[in-house]
């Protein structure tokens, strides 16, 4: 019986150790591809070439110059809560962000094919728009504009 009470208390330890922010098997592929494509929180926008270059991002499935990618300047917990306390549900798996963030958005300026793709970048505050699978942002789906006065 003390085996078993030991056995019972040693997974229980266990248990309580692993890392609660961890994703599930099946989003975790998702969710560092859109960390990859979509956030970065040294990003400005003078580095637009070199971040897109560095990190390979193309059209999906192709060696083709995206149009157009953003990059949400904050930290992935804070991208992550618009998933679970800090955005609004607008239906199917997407939320709005309550709070605007810093965006860079880069826009093609040449180039057809990687690696000659040449980006001028632009940076404003806006409420993201995000795809979430099980409180875990998987896809950058849209923003919105936020005008500030002064």
């Amino acid at each position: 019986m003390d085996i078993f009470r030991c056995a019972l208390i040693l997974t229980v330890i266990l248990c309580a150790a692993l890392p609660c922010d961890a994703q599930p098997a099946n989003v975790q592929p998702r969710y560092r591809k859109f960390l990859s494509q979509h956030v970065n929180e040294h990003m400005n926008q003078h580095i637009c070439t070199q971040v897109i270059h560095e990190r390979e991002i193309t059209e999906t499935n192709s060696n083709r110059c995206k149009e157009v990618n953003s990059f949400i300047v904050a930290d992935k917990k804070h991208i992550r809560d618009v998933c679970v306390r800090a955005g609004s549900p607008l239906g199917r798996d997407l939320y709005e962000s309550t709070q605007p963030f810093q965006v860079v958005k880069c826009t093609l300026k040449s180039g057809v094919t990687r690696p000659h793709c040449q980006y001028k970048g632009s940076k404003q505050m806006r409420r993201i728009t995000l795809g979430c699978d099980q409180g875990w942002p998987t896809h950058y789906d849209e923003d919105t504009v936020v005008i500030t006065h002064g």
